[in-house]
């Protein structure tokens, strides 16, 4: 069955609550419809900041769940002609080793205010089955894939808080089938270069890659970053956006210029690294989230990768509402009962159905 999906989505960068639709059976794309975002204002940013990297068992979360449910049902509210909402959550914390992972934000209370069927949950089944809990959004690349008629080998790379890849085997027909999708988290992408800017600038991130492009690398703190042992581990494997906090420490010693220049350089080379693990080399690489617009990110990936690295843009896909998109997608897959991960892509240890469902 045909739904009108959409898909909600607040990732670690805290800027606010994106909201995409997309027209589904949970297996082919549609079409993609009307976008809308709805950014935290500087108070909730704060607020929400404040619990990063802690879990549910720490704190009171009632003003936090407030803020959450208050942006998201801001978002709903611009969609009144939706069949189901997809509805990820705020991350605060993921810790797959521990089988854990914590997303602030109440589906059910989201579904009695909102008066639509609420998908919600998506990483906890996939946990329990042995797998990370992420990326979850590879299904639907493989699903932007097919919608795109991409011949090439092509990889899609999210540059987020995290950076994640997912690799598309375009002979396969579904993307649960073995080999369909390989993905994994590849290291830290934009989280540290905006925490660096905040901390020694108090502006958000680095606007168009602009101070990266003026500093020097410390090639010994990148080379050292490189060897950690997580970069060698054969994926599925994935990180949360804290999972490298110790390296502002790392480049506390340096000029901000060289702190954001070697911090970029991380990101980069840690996809260059991932290219290792890739069975399938990509010809193509699209390239999704925030950090796109940084121009020392994308001069180097054009440099540094084997393969014609673009935009999203470029092949007519909305490299902001991607992941939301994403979540819209995903939760038509859980109402039609297909799965939302698979053993390539979380570590799982069969295809498994995320998500709970919720009604009004």
């Amino acid at each position: 069955m045909i739904y009108k999906c959409l898909g909600l989505m607040s990732g670690t960068s805290l800027d606010g609550v994106d909201g995409a639709v997309c027209v589904t059976d949970g297996s082919k794309i549609i079409d993609f419809q009307k976008t809308f975002f709805r950014p935290y204002t500087s108070n909730e940013q704060k607020a929400l900041r404040s619990k990063l990297n802690t879990w549910p068992e720490s704190f009171n979360f009632e003003e936090e769940i407030e803020i959450i449910h208050r942006a998201h049902l801001d978002v709903i509210k611009h969609f009144p002609d939706v069949d189901l909402v997809g509805f990820h959550g705020q991350t605060l914390n993921h810790d797959p080793k521990s089988g854990r992972t914590f997303q602030l934000g109440n589906g059910a209370l989201l579904a009695k205010k909102c008066g639509k069927n609420v998908i919600w949950d998506f990483r906890t089944a996939d946990i329990v089955n042995g797998g990370e809990g992420a990326p979850l959004a590879p299904f639907f690349h493989f699903a932007c894939a097919k919608l795109l008629n991409i011949e090439e080998a092509v990889a899609f790379v999210n540059l987020g808080g995290v950076s994640n890849i997912s690799v598309i085997n375009k002979d396969m027909e579904n993307p649960e089938d073995k080999g369909a999708v390989i993905a994994f988290d590849t290291g830290p992408a934009n989280a540290p270069i905006n925490d660096f800017m905040m901390n020694r600038l108090g502006k958000p991130f680095d606007k168009n890659g602009f101070i990266a492009q003026s500093g020097i690398i410390n090639k010994e703190i990148l080379n050292n970053f490189l060897d950690l042992d997580y970069f060698k581990r054969k994926p599925p494997k994935s990180l949360d956006r804290n999972d490298f906090s110790f390296i502002m420490d790392l480049t506390s010693k340096l000029s901000t210029k060289d702190g954001v220049a070697t911090l970029t350089a991380i990101c980069v080379e840690t996809i260059v690294l991932s290219q290792k693990h890739l069975p399938i080399k990509p010809v193509i690489w699209l390239i999704s989230g925030g950090g796109r617009h940084n121009k020392a990110i994308m001069d180097s990936l054009k440099t540094r990768l084997n393969g014609t690295v673009m935009k999203v843009e470029d092949v007519g896909l909305d490299g902001d509402m991607i992941e939301a998109q994403a979540f819209g997608y995903l939760a038509a897959r859980v109402i039609n009962n297909l799965p939302t991960s698979g053993p390539s892509t979380t570590g799982c240890s069969n295809p498994t159905i995320g998500g709970r469902i919720s009604k009004p």
